[in-house]
């Protein structure tokens, strides 16, 4: 594989890359106040091996948390837990919709107060990394474009197109004067480090053509001109302008990186994906801890890097209407913090373990020389080592089946499956990524309220639009979106459709480019369709309608379920209705396309905003009795909120699709109707944020889609309940540990208590946290020894050594300590 170039190779500092201004000339501006921000500091520097402040290089552990897709009250223990696993840096987009909802009036209060997140983040000691954008994708809607932009005249998305470079700067330099103002980039002592301008354009470039280079160049030259005093990213961007620095977003960026585009930028990866995020009608997908330490770890190790950026830290809920296109409201539940900010295990701390033995060898890594050597196929070893002999080795084993044995320095290895193993001084291993010895944990929902009682429940049917109640009328069939302007999901076509009876069957033939399709013949339901995430555009309802003689109401409930996120042109999408024809069996069909239709952007609740205390109050609710299971139901009740501090969720299961809101707040979507291949919802549970909730009589309101029962809903509060952990006696102790023996640690989520030891066994038991058993080795004073030093403990710690549990019950065969324990 032969030894890295010599500009990475050299114990010495490369070049060093200075952002093209000087801090000083923004600090001389009279505009820019000092008042609170702290001390001036230098600029942040890079060059070819890391991100430089205050002169040193930095080897840096960064998590995805995004400020509206979490409340401010839960921000501070967000941040706490990704400070104690490990990382140094806190990454969020900005996201322009929900900033500047209407031209020229901004919104920064509640979950959007960027800089209330920002100083939060500053106040417990860890660095900012700003993706302003303002493009962000993101699973977001309209890849975080105010839809405004769309009815922009002559403009042209993400290109050389003025009107979109205009608004584009516009708002960049709006984010960037009020990070200055509030003194909160890191010569001015706040804590941005770093900033990233546009999002991973490589992937649509090509289909600008001649009009996508100079809007890079542009959008580098734009935001550097800002003078931040810290470095610009670009994501996905192998061509990033200089000074700018090119990044990677993926999963397995150690392999697929081409690395930075000069040899005096770092290798920054910007988005290693800690899962994949779930959308409607599909299951959930898990990444392993182990497979997520193995990538960080060889991107480290065979890319040179020096930032690490977990996407997502802490997924959190898309509330509202904020998902793209068939998203689920939780995203990226399986985080190191789940949706509701629960430690997830035991990815959260086998990557806390993975941080602090990098960090232990920061200096070879920063500063000293690379080397490599390859061992066969699969197994390689990289080695940095300074002048004074520091030094940090990875060995890698990429064979995902087999154990490997090898020999580096006159020392034998023996490597488990698709592994690395970090060895501290190049001797002793201090981590290995397939080696988990971190606790896991079982999360349950506890329903506390059951909203069985059909007296608590009042209902209010949404009214079927028809030429009679029209906003107004057109010969031709509107795109959605645009007719809507992204303030809805809904938009009703309806038509008058004269009927001269004849022998036979009537079909309804309807063509659409949105994501649902509900029909409604003279006030009756007659079918429904919907579309998926990865199925085909083009959703098709074909059905038989029962019309009578004359003139009929043929009413289409059009719904989209978020707005596209991505792609190129995506100002020019198309959704909604695209061919309407009614069709008898074996004859020709009359298409209606251009016959005189009536529109009604939303739905009467909406308007009339039934799920607000005032709109709810002006509304005519009846008995819930003979209401459920229809489609076009709006349904209310009050709840209490449930005592404690855990985190509260609805199980929506007995429902159908719509959307929730608490106390006049959406909690987001719902769609537990549309199940996965193992026949369950992607979601059935939506979680509730403290913050929305009062103490007594919480208004609860649903809108129904297609039908539902909402006696069956619970309240539920969400806990790990059950934690689980097994080390063997040959384990490499925790670099966490004061102790050199191998460790059980159990810990149980704030505020609970370690309540009882279910299953402990020290031989060779099998099985996991749900179903175990004690193999042929076992010692009896197991459960007892743990028992004395964990019940009624927030934590504790046991080590695995036989001395622990009055001697050896099965000498010459290798145990481990398996613990399995309640919390409550």
């Amino acid at each position: 594989m032969g030894s890295r170039a010599a500009t990475t190779a050299t114990a010495t500092i490369a070049a060093v890359t200075v952002v093209w201004v000087s801090w000083a000339a923004v600090a001389a501006d009279a505009s820019v106040s000092r008042g609170g921000g702290g001390r001036e500091r230098e600029e942040v520097e890079y060059d070819g091996r890391a991100l430089i402040i205050e002169g040193e290089r930095r080897m840096l552990f960064s998590g995805s948390i995004h400020y509206p897709r979490s409340t401010p009250s839960m921000w501070p223990s967000l941040i706490t837990k990704a400070k104690e696993g490990g990382l140094d840096v806190i990454q969020t987009y900005v996201f322009w919709n929900v900033h500047e909802p209407i031209i020229g009036q901004y919104n920064f209060e509640g979950r959007y107060d960027l800089v209330r997140f920002i100083k939060e983040v500053h106040a417990q000691g860890l660095y900012v990394s700003l993706r302003i954008g303002p493009f962000v994708e993101s699973e977001w809607k309209y890849g975080g474009f105010p839809f405004w932009l769309h009815d922009v005249p002559g403009i042209t998305f993400r290109c050389d197109n003025e009107p979109f470079k205009w608004h584009m700067e516009r708002f960049v330099t709006k984010i960037v004067d009020m990070m200055k103002s509030e003194e909160l980039y890191y010569p001015q002592g706040g804590p941005i480090i770093i900033s990233q301008i546009e999002n991973e354009y490589q992937m649509v470039e090509p289909a600008f053509h001649q009009r996508g280079p100079p809007y890079v160049r542009w959008a580098a030259s734009m935001a550097v001109a800002l003078q931040t005093g810290v470095p610009w990213m670009m994501c996905k961007q192998n061509d990033a302008p200089d000074p700018v620095i090119n990044s990677c977003n993926g999963l397995i960026c150690g392999e697929t990186f081409v690395g930075p585009n000069s040899p005096n930028k770092p290798s920054l990866w910007t988005e290693n994906w800690t899962t994949k995020y779930l959308v409607y009608g599909k299951e959930a997908k898990f990444r392993s801890a182990e497979d997520i330490a193995f990538a960080t770890a060889l991107f480290i190790a065979k890319k040179n890097g020096s930032f690490v950026n977990y996407y997502m830290y802490h997924g959190g809920t898309n509330f509202g209407r904020s998902a793209s296109s068939f998203v689920t409201t939780g995203y990226y539940d399986h985080a190191p913090l789940d949706e509701y900010g629960l430690i997830w295990q035991p990815t959260w701390a086998h990557l806390g373990k993975l941080h602090a033995a990098i960090k232990l060898s920061s200096e070879p890594l920063l500063w000293g020389t690379y080397t490599n050597q390859s061992f066969s196929q699969f197994q390689e070893a990289h080695i940095f080592q300074t002048n004074s002999g520091k030094c940090i080795a990875f060995l890698v084993n990429f064979n995902k089946h087999q154990i490997a044995a090898i020999k580096f320095r006159n020392t034998t290895f023996e490597l488990p499956a698709k592994s690395i193993s970090v060895l501290l001084n190049c001797r002793n291993e201090t981590f290995n990524t397939a080696k988990v010895t971190a606790q896991n944990g079982t999360r349950s929902a506890k329903i506390v309220d059951h909203l069985k009682n059909a007296e608590r429940w009042k209902v209010f049917s949404e009214e079927i639009a028809s030429i009679r109640n029209a906003e107004f009328t057109t010969n031709q069939l509107l795109e959605q979106m645009s007719t809507t302007k992204d303030a809805t999901d809904y938009l009703w076509y309806s038509v008058s459709y004269n009927h001269t009876p004849f022998s036979g069957q009537e079909l309804l033939q309807v063509e659409s480019r949105a994501h649902v399709l509900h029909a409604f013949v003279n006030n009756e339901f007659v079918g429904s369709v919907h579309g998926s995430h990865h199925g085909p555009p083009l959703i098709v309802l074909d059905t038989p309608i029962p019309l009578v003689q004359g003139q009929n109401n043929i009413s289409l409930l059009s719904v989209m379920v978020g707005s596209p996120d991505s792609g190129a042109y995506l100002e020019r999408r198309f959704a909604g209705l695209r061919s309407v024809s009614i069709r008898q069996r074996a004859a020709a069909s009359q298409n209606l396309n251009n016959h005189q239709w009536a529109y009604q952007v939303g739905l009467v609740g909406e308007k009339e905003q039934i799920y607000s205390d005032k709109g709810s109050e002006n509304a005519e609710w009846r008995s819930i009795k003979n209401s459920t299971n229809k489609p076009l139901m709006w349904y209310k009740t009050t709840f209490d909120a449930p005592h404690g501090d855990d985190p509260v969720a609805l199980n929506l299961s007995s429902m159908g699709k719509g959307e929730v809101w608490i106390n006049g707040e959406s909690i987001g979507r719902y769609w537990v109707s549309f199940k996965a291949s193992n026949g369950q919802p992607s979601q059935s549970l939506y979680h509730v944020p403290r913050s929305f909730l009062k103490d007594k009589q919480n208004l609860l309101i649903l809108f129904e889609e297609i039908g539902g029962d909402p006696v069956e809903i619970t309240v539920n509060t969400m806990s790990v309940t059950r934690v689980c952990s097994r080390v063997s006696e040959t384990s490499t102790p925790s670099v966490f540990s004061k102790s050199k023996q191998p460790s059980v640690h159990l810990h149980c989520q704030e505020g609970k208590r370690i309540e009882a030891i279910e299953f402990a066994s020290y031989g060779n038991s099998f099985g996991d946290c749900e179903g175990h058993g004690v193999g042929s080795c076992h010692s009896n004073s197991s459960k007892s020894v743990v028992e004395k030093a964990c019940v009624g403990k927030f934590s504790c710690s046991i080590s695995v050594t036989s001395s622990m549990f009055g001697g050896d019950p099965c000498p010459g065969t290798e145990k481990s300590l398996f613990v399995v324990a309640s919390c409550s």
